[in-house]
């Protein structure tokens, strides 16, 4: 299996993958941190989620045959990644007990964030998300500009700015 997997580097700034291209890969992030997004007709950019060491990402639509990549994904700061082809892994899932556990895991590790993710958006107000952010992964946040901070959480960089402030004032 080692052989399957790819180690790749990116630095700063550089796309791991464009949105709306077939793009079937799984990527483990080794180390870095990588930004994945949304692009909208005009151009601007809607953050979906961070994957930091540790984490694993894909565009689950371009998983599909002849799928497409619904998001892209933007190296943050130098990272090394590690991809895998999905075809090889679903191949090896159906085949084998525990590499179908290990798909099953991490498909329910998937659903867990982004039934979180959709349940802070909607239902907390825009301060309790930045405290959750921040009990969540207070590691991340001196890692994410703010107004890259700021579109995860779905406010503006001024928005933010004045949550950030009052939290660390203690008031509020």
């Amino acid at each position: 299996m080692s052989t399957h997997i790819r180690e790749l580097g990116f630095p700063a700034g550089a796309t791991v993958f464009h949105q709306d291209v077939q793009h079937p890969y799984l990527y483990a992030v080794r180390e870095g941190l990588i930004k994945l997004c949304y692009l909208d007709e005009s151009g601007n950019e809607w953050i979906k989620s961070f994957a930091e060491e540790g984490r694993y990402f894909a565009s689950i639509t371009a998983l599909e045959p002849r799928g497409k990549t619904s998001f892209a994904t933007v190296a943050m700061e130098k990272s090394r990644l590690e991809r895998l082809d999905f075809p090889l892994v679903e191949e090896l899932a159906n085949r084998h007990l525990a590499w179908g556990r290990a798909m099953q895991r991490l498909t329910m590790a998937f659903a867990a964030r982004k039934e979180a993710r959709e349940r802070s958006l909607l239902t907390l107000s825009p301060e309790n998300r930045y405290r959750a952010f921040l009990a969540e992964c207070p590691a991340l946040e001196k890692r994410i500009p703010q107004n890259n901070l700021a579109r995860y959480l779905g406010l503006t960089p001024v928005g933010l700015n004045r949550i950030v402030s009052r939290v660390r004032s203690g008031a509020g």
